[in-house]
């Protein structure tokens, strides 16, 4: 018998968490059933082995955090806005994920090509907001795809944790740094006014 489609979703969202806390390579599928509190049938019905039940879980953590990303990103209407949003919402969703996933996530060769792969469309997403932004007049005229480089390059050093080892700031708050860093490099003189957040951060008011 099928789960349903409500159980399906709950329970894709719970081995997501599950594996964000604590890793995955160690669990197996006896593991993860007891944890979700379900049958290994049932986990059977998410993925046929628990290799496909991990590449099934990274794919909807991505996705999943892309569609975040780009809902904040469209809640900016300034340029400067739009690419700190945009930043910002890639540590957010990055920030449930363990150093353990991480680990895991790097170690695991269909999963590191996946973070790999999103994190160049990441690249190629900043410097669409760079171009526009220059378009715009918020930006100096910088070369948009120079700096959409450099920050894909610091994109994989967080990604392989060297950003970790040298500064001690995790995957998220490497992002949040990253977002400062870019936009003092690139905005106009005419400084767009950002509120600041909660935690003492400065915010618009980003995502992967």
């Amino acid at each position: 018998m099928s789960v349903t489609t409500t159980r399906h979703n709950q329970l894709v969202d719970d081995l997501v968490a599950l594996f964000l806390a604590e890793g995955f390579r160690h669990l197996t599928l006896a593991k993860i059933a007891k944890r979700l509190r379900c049958s290994k049938t049932t986990l059977y019905q998410l993925g046929h082995s628990k290799e496909q039940l991990t590449i099934n879980a990274v794919i909807h953590f991505f996705r999943t955090a892309s569609e975040s990303v780009e809902r904040a990103t469209a809640t900016a209407d300034a340029p400067a806005e739009r690419i700190v949003a945009y930043l910002r919402a890639v540590a957010d969703a990055l920030r449930p994920a363990s150093p353990a996933f991480m680990v895991d996530l790097a170690e695991h060769a269909v999963t590191r090509a996946m973070y790999e792969r999103n994190t160049q469309a990441a690249a190629q997403r900043v410097e669409q907001l760079v171009g526009e932004g220059i378009a715009g007049g918020a930006f100096r005229d910088v070369h948009g795809a120079f700096v959409a480089d450099t920050v894909a390059d610091t994109m994989r050093r967080i990604q392989i944790g060297k950003v970790l080892a040298a500064t001690g700031l995790s995957d998220a708050q490497a992002y949040e740094q990253l977002a400062g860093l870019v936009l003092n490099g690139i905005r106009s003189r005419e400084r767009p006014t950002i509120a600041r957040a909660p935690s003492g951060r400065t915010s618009p008011s980003l995502s992967i």
